[in-house]
């Protein structure tokens, strides 16, 4: 089918449908509902047979739904209407929930059901539960609408209909005051659900040193306790707060209220000139105190890495870490390791906000994409032990090359890739791109990827050698099996001949050419991005930071809007 995408951004729900049809068969274009006006223009121009809306802000025109069937994909169960459904979800705790798709008419999220899928609900922010239980179920239940509709068999059931019960219902956008803070009665798991339910957008407003912020990035702590409501402690980025029922949770973004230009940034940052005389907790890799960035485990002879950095972000610091306990796991009795990120993104490269941030972003650009090619640099060149990307989440730019610098990249179903820099400001990009992506993927094949735009589903990382294998969509079976993959790696025969050979490989590589003049190489273009005389980059950061809405939609995306040549 020609089906039109039509979204308010091309988020990861978007992403990840955007590549299931057309893994499907299906004829794909992308429209942003920047007004009605252009809306009608695209559907005129693409003319498409069914428009799915999977992420939208305002409602789709009379005179568009009444012409072309439009599917509406609400992150909710039947009977569910609202535009924070997600939000009630998590602030009422509940165990089940669901997503519905639709079909437009004139009730908002009212339409007849097409396909709607459930799934329990996790305990985690509502941004975890979007990229993960939604877009899986989401993806389920629009394959099944789009195969009654072309089909024929079925025909949509109107909510009426449908069994709903009490806990299905329209419910109004949410407030602050709905969900906001008592430190003196809200318990460690009613503060999380709280913080939880507006993380990502738009956070949870309260007050700290009499300024107010929001909060996000919330995190239980197991042992500190202090009195409710007092900063007790502070570890990397995260303060630590102290809740009426002698827990505490950790508090890792902040951003400050009633200024139009602020963004997110680590709350000690934010914070700095006030925690002094906070005592910090050192978090030790192996142990459960401190703020839980990076965690290391070993199984056998392989050590695993877990890395969660908020959205994916990786700043000078972060990879500054990230290579120390990288080289901390080296030292052990290792085999192998299996670097793992987080669940719900592996890395998406340099930490922008960061950079946004510093007295000279030009500078705190070339610092951070230095570390990223450190870290790079630091995978490439393990010696005696086999280095394995297991990305149990989506990864993008630098992030996946930075993946790619393993001798092995394995990836759980339903991951997105976003092997590109292209879309901030024509960045030129490192992590040794030029060195890795020729020798996986080809000479032919690097070019194309780093000059597309897309999103790339693991199906084609496979089929041009940017993935070695994918397996399992569930993250914790994806974990499990890619631990047994990799203990038995280990415990193969042939284990000393493969270190050898991989040893043998590096040496032969850099005689031909040095991985120092493809840093070089790269870093040139890249310098040229920071302190030359195009500001793309720095324009693309600052849109991107203070999320400044599209004024059109990129034809990479459009296809219907792109000038056939004459």
């Amino acid at each position: 089918m020609k089906i039109l995408l039509l979204v308010h951004s091309f988020n990861s729900l978007s992403q990840r449908l955007h590549v299931e049809l057309r893994e499907a068969g299906h004829q794909l274009s992308v429209e942003f509902d920047i007004n009605d006006a252009v809306t009608a223009e695209a559907v005129g121009l693409f003319q498409p047979e069914l428009i799915i809306a999977p992420f939208l802000k305002q409602p789709i025109p009379p005179s568009i739904w009444r012409e072309t069937p439009c599917l509406i994909i609400h992150p909710g169960p039947p009977g569910d209407r609202g535009p924070s459904a997600l939000d009630w979800a998590i602030l009422d705790n509940r165990v089940e929930w669901g997503v519905t798709v639709l079909q437009a008419n004139e009730v908002m999220d009212g339409g007849p059901v097409w396909a709607f899928e459930t799934f329990p609900m996790r305990t985690t922010t509502k941004g975890s539960l979007y990229r993960q239980e939604v877009t899986e179920a989401a993806v389920v239940a629009t394959c099944r609408a789009i195969e009654a509709i072309t089909t024929g068999h079925a025909k949509p059931t109107p909510q009426s209909q449908l069994p709903l019960t009490k806990t299905h219902r329209e419910q109004p956008l949410i407030r602050q005051q709905q969900r906001e803070i008592n430190w003196q009665q809200d318990d460690q798991q009613g503060l999380l659900r709280k913080i939880r339910s507006a993380d990502g957008s738009p956070g949870l407003l309260d007050t700290l040193f009499g300024r107010p912020y929001y909060l996000f990035n919330a995190h239980p702590e197991p042992s500190l306790k202090g009195r409710a409501g007092e900063i007790i402690a502070r570890s990397g980025p995260a303060i630590c707060r102290a809740t009426c029922d002698d827990k505490a949770i950790w508090i890792g973004r902040l951003k400050k209220h009633g200024d139009a230009s602020s963004f997110k940034l680590s709350a000690t940052q934010l914070l700095a000139d006030d925690l002094s005389a906070v005592p910090e907790v050192p978090h030790s890799l192996e142990s459960q105190s401190g703020y839980p960035a990076i965690h290391y485990q070993q199984i056998e002879n392989v050590g695993l890495l877990h890395f969660s950095f908020y959205n994916g972000a990786m700043g000078t610091r972060q990879c500054q870490q990230l290579q120390q306990a990288l080289q901390q796991a080296k030292e052990r009795n290792t085999q192998a390791i299996l670097l793992l990120g987080g669940p719900d993104y592996w890395s998406n490269g340099m930490d922008l906000n960061q950079i946004e941030a510093a007295p000279s972003p030009a500078d705190a650009s070339w610092e951070n994409i230095q570390a990223m090619d450190e870290l790079a640099l630091e995978i490439i060149t393990t010696q005696h032990q086999l280095t394995i990307s297991a990305l149990q989440g989506n990864a993008g730019a630098g992030g996946v090359f930075l993946a790619r610098a393993s001798d092995w990249l394995w990836a759980r179903r339903g991951v997105i890739l976003n092997p590109h820099y292209k879309d901030m400001g024509n960045l030129y990009g490192s992590e040794y791109w030029s060195y890795l992506l020729p020798h996986y993927c080809g000479a032919e094949q690097a070019a194309a990827i780093t000059q597309s735009r897309l999103p790339m589903g693991v199906q084609e990382g496979q089929r041009i050698g940017l993935v070695d294998d994918a397996f399992e969509s569930h993250r914790d079976l994806f974990i499990s099996r890619a631990l047994r993959k990799a203990v038995a790696l280990t415990r193969q025969p042939g284990f000393t001949t493969l270190i050898h050979e991989k040893q043998q490989r590096r040496t032969a590589d850099e005689t031909k050419r040095p991985l120092a003049s493809y840093r070089e190489e790269e870093l040139e273009k890249m310098r040229m991005n920071f302190f030359g005389f195009d500001p793309s980059y720095h324009i693309a950061r600052y849109n991107f930071i203070h999320k400044i809405p599209k004024s059109r939609t990129p034809v990479t995306l459009a296809t219907h809007r792109r000038v056939s040549p004459s």
